[in-house]
């Protein structure tokens, strides 16, 4: 199988915020639905050129162009009522759609992956939440045992004190007798 170059860029990354980004590894094959072949790649890429600014801009500018040639008569390759400008627009319609189709196809399997991986980072977190919870709990009742332990422990050397005393004191009466 071979990765594009996003796909690659994305595994990168993942092996470089390992700790975050250890879910989405197991999903980067799913990341390209349709393959990462080269026509599927520059399929995707053109879709995606299809809205940006620059491409309005270019087509614009063109239209205008062919429009002005065509009304001036410094070329007369299609008059009024353009009919090769209008085939033009749509052969480019025509294939536009499938190709933003298919851009948006794999963006929503990408996006879908990426949710996935998310959800079981977030279901990871929250088991590590779950867990240091827990173990606080056990904490604190170790340390509660541990408590009253020591509390029995003090009482304890504090009678053991009273009777030391006590039988000193008896001792000494014994003694001075």
């Amino acid at each position: 199988m071979v990765l594009g170059i996003d796909e690659k860029k994305l595994i990168e990354a993942a092996k470089s915020k390992a700790r975050y980004l250890r879910f989405h590894i197991p999903y980067s094959d799913k990341i390209s639905v349709f393959g990462n072949d080269w026509f599927a790649l520059k399929a995707e890429a053109f879709a995606r050129f299809f809205g940006t600014p620059i491409f309005l801009i270019i087509q614009t500018t063109l239209v205008i162009a062919w429009v002005a040639l065509n009304i001036t008569g410094v070329f007369k390759f299609d008059v009024y009522p353009f009919i090769l400008l209008n085939l033009a627009f749509s052969l480019q319609s025509a294939y536009a759609a499938p190709l933003i189709l298919l851009a948006q196809t794999r963006q929503a399997d990408r996006d879908k992956a990426l949710s996935e991986a998310d959800a079981q980072h977030r279901e990871a977190l929250a088991e590590a939440a779950e867990e240091r919870q827990r173990l606080g709990v056990e904490h604190t009742q170790q340390l509660l045992a541990l408590l009253k332990l020591n509390t029995d422990l003090t009482k304890t050397t504090h009678e053991l004190s009273l009777r030391i005393e006590t039988l000193t004191e008896e001792m000494h009466r014994r003694l001075e007798k």
